[in-house]
């Protein structure tokens, strides 16, 4: 049987019976666009966190109290200096936190505050969006300024963040000259945003906003990423030595790096979820292919008979039903990388994080054309092994 007359065979089979081959092909559709889509959502998921710690430096470490509240032995700005003894460390410079009331002339925030050395800026790739950055002579001079960050400047003026530069902002009762805004910049690492805070140099707000209070935080710069692990083993080393209160353990060590990579794993994870997910659903529409091969093999049995009669090969009659099966679900395998086409900027709109992809495309026209080998493998079988005779009695 030449290859023309076979496809051609094949097409008249498949639209004779319309509505079956429709919902036949439609768990293929489904599933190599769940496929489709899964992978889609992966690759936005893992684009989205690492456009949130873009701006972040991920040699960047933070030393903190493990517990909130007044710690019995708390860091100090000397820790700081002892930590650049280390040849693993670059910068090392304190923090102090703080919450309270943010007031600009009738609007409010309940917002974080900090209190910051001009490297910090520069270490945490904070710019000035509009206005300018801290400044040595604000620290030397006790300057009572402040930076804002973009959402929470956005906050204080309802949308209209370039008129608080210049005017004044009340921090915990305080009164400060907003001296300019930061660019976005998302997590800071710690697990808070700098983009809600405000921020004044740190020698004033040690002595206006928090005084006895004061309990810093050190952020630690490594010189690589490569020796980040053992800039924490010095920090642990130095805090053992000059802490003898309770040593390192008082104290919680964070790496941006790790918080980066956990956040890439977990959205790695949530894709491989759902793509279990769609391979199941793909298993099932499978099972479907498999069941309306055997039902067209039943019904073709005398076609198959008279086939063999006239001199059909078995490898051809294998080929046909196989080949039918592959067309079924490649057609349907199509559709459904069509239909993820449509749905990626649905998804878009309700703000799921979605880029579709080559790779996505393969990966569902793949998995579909695999279901359909392997699920219409058997039926095809069975039908080329039909004897002639037993096809052509066959009632």
């Amino acid at each position: 049987m030449k290859l023309k007359q076979l496809l051609k065979l094949i097409f008249t089979n498949i639209t004779q019976n319309k509505v079956r081959t429709f919902l036949t092909t439609l768990g293929v559709i489904v599933g190599t666009a769940t496929i489709f889509l899964v992978v889609a959502i992966g690759q936005g998921g893992e684009a989205q966190v690492n456009e949130q710690y873009s701006k972040l430096n991920v040699g960047t470490i933070i030393v903190m109290p493990a517990q909130r509240g007044r710690v019995a032995d708390p860091l100090t700005k000397k820790d700081a200096e002892l930590f650049l003894a280390s040849a693993n460390i670059a910068q090392a410079f304190p923090l102090l936190r703080g919450n309270g009331t943010i007031n600009y002339n009738n609007y409010s925030a309940s917002a974080s505050f900090m209190a910051v050395e001009p490297e910090f800026q520069t270490s945490n790739n904070l710019t000035a969006e509009l206005g300018r950055n801290i400044d040595e002579e604000d620290e030397n001079k006790k300057n009572r300024v402040a930076m804002v960050g973009a959402e929470l400047a956005n906050t204080l003026t309802d949308g209209n963040s370039s008129e608080i530069v210049g005017q004044n902002i009340s921090i915990s009762g305080r009164r400060f000259e907003v001296i300019g805004i930061y660019n976005r910049v998302g997590d800071s690492g710690s697990g808070q945003s700098y983009d809600d805070a405000a921020f004044v140099p740190y020698s004033v707000g040690e002595k206006y906003l928090l005084g006895t209070r004061a309990n810093p935080t050190i952020n630690v710069q490594a010189t690589s990423l490569d020796t980040v692990q053992a800039a924490i083993a010095d920090i642990q080393s130095s805090l053992d030595e000059n802490h003898r209160a309770g040593g390192a353990d008082q104290f919680r060590i964070m790496d941006a790096g790790s918080r980066l990579a956990a956040a890439q794993e977990s959205a790695r994870s949530m894709s491989m979820l759902l793509l279990a997910v769609a391979v199941v659903v793909l298993i099932v529409s499978g099972i479907g292919i498999m069941n309306v091969m055997f039902v067209t093999v039943k019904e073709r049995t005398k076609e198959i008979g008279t086939l063999k009669a006239i001199g059909a090969k078995k490898q051809e009659i294998l080929n046909q039903f196989l080949i039918e099966a592959v067309i079924i679900s490649l057609v349907g395998g199509v559709i459904g990388v069509i239909v993820g086409f449509i749905t990626v900027p649905i998804l878009r709109y309700f703000e799921l994080a979605a880029i579709a992809s080559v790779s996505g495309v393969l990966l569902g026209l793949i998995f579909s054309v695999v279901t359909g080998v392997f699920f219409g493998f058997y039926p095809a079988w069975k039908a080329a092994d039909l004897s002639p005779l037993e096809a052509l009695r066959y009632e």
